[in-house]
């Protein structure tokens, strides 16, 4: 029998090893010339494609972002339309190789999917829509109710937790796609139809009559989400991470998409060493010395992204809230690039 100490040393030699042999993301991006990206069925805001097949939203632009930094060309990926429950087997698989679908950053999918999250791009909530016919002013009013859903998703847990901690009952109408789910809302199979917030804003304008219909104002959990990558490969969590920390801190700094060559100019010391005329912070992620300034040209910064797909004078008219940046009174925040 091995002593203990043998044992975990093997163990360890091991890990390292499954390691070592998994860390070759962003080679194998290089090599393959395309980066494939895991995105929802259609979301508008979010991900979706338009009549030509062209996809577009907040979190296909951190695609487009990443394949900017590699290839210095934001078209260079290949969009993969995952549904909630097939989007995890997908990154685990290897068939993507990063997800950026909408998913909510919780202990248990962090711990046991073999995944890790490389930050958050939106700061959302589960909520509820119903028809306004039902005079319906508040979630705490839907005792009784039947209930529409997606499964694969966090909206199950937190719902039974909604109903229960307010000795409410309910009834689930559960679907397997979004867009089965607001078929059935619409044509009255059941009384709401509950779901991140932002993903209710935007399956609204899916309806007949999207006017006929209103989320409700109550929010009944916190729902972080952002975009991740397989277990076992550093460099390519830093790689994914810091292009959504450049277009954060870009907004941060006034950097846009149009003044952002004329920055790029600049004798600033901070901004020297973003733009890569100072030091080498492109060629520690594995990129180049530009690879800010193409992210920001192919994508802008974050607030031009969130106002372009999901703000105030977008379709879905989403006030910026918690997803302001920390110095305009939200939370939304990254690390300095230094």
């Amino acid at each position: 029998m091995k002593s203990a100490t043998l044992m975990l040393t093997l163990a360890i030699a091991a890990a390292w090893s499954a390691q070592g042999a998994s860390a070759q993301t962003l080679k194998t991006v290089k090599d393959r010339g395309l980066l494939s990206c895991g995105v929802t069925q259609g979301l508008p805001g979010f991900s979706a494609p338009d009549d030509r097949g062209n996809w577009a939203g907040l979190d296909v632009d951190l695609c487009r972002g990443i394949a900017a930094a590699i290839f210095n060309d934001a078209t260079k990926v290949k969009y993969v339309p995952l549904s909630a429950k097939d989007r995890f087997t997908a990154l685990q698989s290897g068939e993507i190789d990063v997800l950026s679908r909408n998913t909510t950053w919780t202990l248990s999918r962090d711990t046991s999917l073999g995944v890790n999250f490389a930050g958050i791009n939106y700061y959302d909530g589960q909520g509820f829509m119903v028809r306004k016919s039902l005079k319906v002013n508040s979630a705490l009013e839907l005792n009784s109710a039947t209930v529409c859903l997606q499964t694969g998703t966090t909206n199950e847990q937190n719902l039974a937790d909604f109903f229960k901690g307010n000795n409410m009952k309910y009834e689930v109408v559960a679907f397997s796609t979004a867009d089965e789910v607001v078929k059935a809302y619409e044509s009255g199979r059941c009384d709401a139809f509950t779901a991140d917030i932002s993903q209710l804003y935007a399956e609204r304008l899916k309806l007949t009559t999207p006017a006929e219909h209103e989320v409700l104002p109550q929010v009944i959990s916190k729902e972080p989400l952002g975009p991740l990558v397989r277990h076992g490969d550093d460099q390519w969590l830093d790689v994914v991470r810091w292009v959504l920390f450049a277009q954060i801190n870009a907004e941060e700094l006034g950097i846009t998409q149009k003044n952002v060559d004329e920055q790029a100019k600049s004798d600033k010391p901070e901004l020297k060493r973003i733009f890569g005329t100072d030091g080498s912070l492109g060629e520690q992620l594995g990129l180049t010395k530009d690879w800010f300034q193409r992210i920001i040209k192919a994508t802008g910064n974050y607030g031009e992204s969130f106002e372009r797909h999901v703000g105030a004078s977008s379709k879905l008219g989403i006030a910026r809230g918690l997803n302001q940046l920390w110095s305009k009174g939200g939370i939304m925040f990254a690390p300095p690039i230094r």
